[in-house]
């Protein structure tokens, strides 16, 4: 590296001799620096501090504050601590000499000058310190590039578990909803055909009984203290309970197999509401009265939505995560309630989950969306249901979510999906 190629901004020279200031001033300037002067400590500190010099040449021996104080002062002060020093002085003994090194001087120049050396020692700690500077910046970048990466590659880590975690789960949820299918289908295929035999055996038993009095009291010997009339009451409606819950189930098995959706290389149109329903019904459970909570109310006020072109089983995720935590801050409310609102806006579908749960608190707020942050209990949450959600929508659709949150008084999700 050649001097012509230092550019800084000025070196101070600090002095209480005029003469030696001349001297020093005259000898630097073959190497084109600029010269700012001081006679006394306090002004070279005032000097540094409103603008930081690349190098200081320093007297030791000045009324006031010694040059020693002065470089202590400086070397206190992060702003002003990398700043190369070298004394400058007609004392030469060892101890001074330590004395200067150990309060961070760069090097040590002995009066009368040299013009030769204080130029050849200037030029040394000029050029050290550009090197310097150019090493700590190479480091700062690269320190970035490697901190990006890490970012990158714990963010592929993350996506990469977490596709491998739903794709088990979808296989899992989809292997459920196709074996109930078969006993379903058997039980709602059965009812009906039951509930006709019924009905025509009852006709012929009343007949029976209208018709041969006489047989009918040996029946009834027979049949003791069963409750025939009421038994003949009972059991259409018992049908009529298999009925309502088969189909309970059946709907449950095509939550399941919407939910389960493992789409997400290709994006298809998609009715957000299907995803919605089908998640709450997989959450059903959650949403029951359970110990000193009553029943979570869910209020749907759904919006006239265009199919969405998405990833469905990725946008379920999200749906899951959100609605869980939202039940998870409904834990203490006295009159739980979750209410989904959607609509159509600025070329936008958008889906708001608020709850009027316990909120978040302004001091977490920054935070919700980071990796690995939660504030649950060990064992209750991993901190990544959130932050992947972000990646879903914001990554993977182009969308935005956000929230707003009032402690003690409840959370809004807000999910934006851009309309094609």
């Amino acid at each position: 590296m050649t001097t012509s190629n230092l550019q800084p901004d000025y070196l101070l020279i600090v002095d209480d001799n005029a003469t030696n200031l001349a001297v020093l001033s005259q000898a630097l300037k073959p190497i084109g620096l600029k010269v700012r002067m001081a006679m006394e400590g306090e002004s070279a500190i005032h000097i540094v501090q409103q603008h930081p010099p690349e190098l200081i040449l320093l007297d030791v021996m000045m009324p006031g504050i010694d040059g020693f104080e002065t470089c202590a002062r400086l070397k206190a002060n992060p702003e002003t601590r990398s700043i190369p020093i070298i004394f400058m002085t007609a004392l030469s003994d060892a101890e001074s000499k330590t004395k200067a090194f150990s309060l961070g001087a760069v090097d040590y120049i002995t009066k009368p000058f040299n013009e030769s050396e204080v130029l050849a020692r200037v030029k040394v700690h000029l050029e050290l310190r550009q090197l310097t500077q150019t090493l700590e910046q190479r480091v700062t970048e690269r320190t970035a590039a490697l901190s990006q990466a890490l970012e990158d590659l714990q963010r592929s880590q993350l996506q990469l578990v977490q596709r491998e975690k739903m794709s088990a789960l979808g296989e899992l949820v989809a292997g459920i909803a196709h074996e109930m299918n078969n006993p379903i289908g058997c039980i709602v295929n059965n009812v009906k055909p039951a509930q006709h035999y019924i009905s025509d055996l009852t006709t012929v038993l009343k007949f029976y009984q209208e018709q041969c009095p006489e047989s009918t009291e040996k029946l009834e010997e027979t049949i003791g203290d069963l409750p025939i009339e009421f038994m003949l009451q009972d059991l259409p409606k018992i049908l009529d309970t298999i009925q309502l819950s088969a189909d309970r189930i059946r709907e449950i098995s095509i939550s399941l197999r919407n939910f389960s959706r493992s789409d997400t290389t290709t994006k298809h149109p998609f009715n957000l509401h299907d995803g919605l329903d089908s998640t709450l019904t997989i959450l059903g459970h959650r949403l029951k009265a359970e110990g000193s909570r009553a029943a979570i109310a869910v209020v749907k006020s759904y919006g006239n939505l265009p199919d969405v072109e998405c990833y469905p089983g990725l946008l379920n995720q999200v749906f899951m995560n959100v609605l869980a935590n939202s039940i998870d801050a409904l834990e203490t409310s006295p009159d739980p309630q979750i209410h989904i609102q959607t609509e159509v806006s600025d070329r936008q579908a958008i889906v708001r989950i608020t709850d009027n749960g316990i909120g978040i608190s302004q001091g977490i707020q920054s935070q919700i969306f980071d990796q690995l942050f939660t504030t649950k209990a060990v064992g209750k949450g991993t901190g990544l249901g959130l932050s992947i959600s972000r990646q879903i929508i914001e990554e993977k659709h182009d969308g935005k979510i956000s929230f707003v949150s009032e402690p003690g008084k409840g959370t809004e999700f807000a999910i934006a999906l851009p309309l094609a």
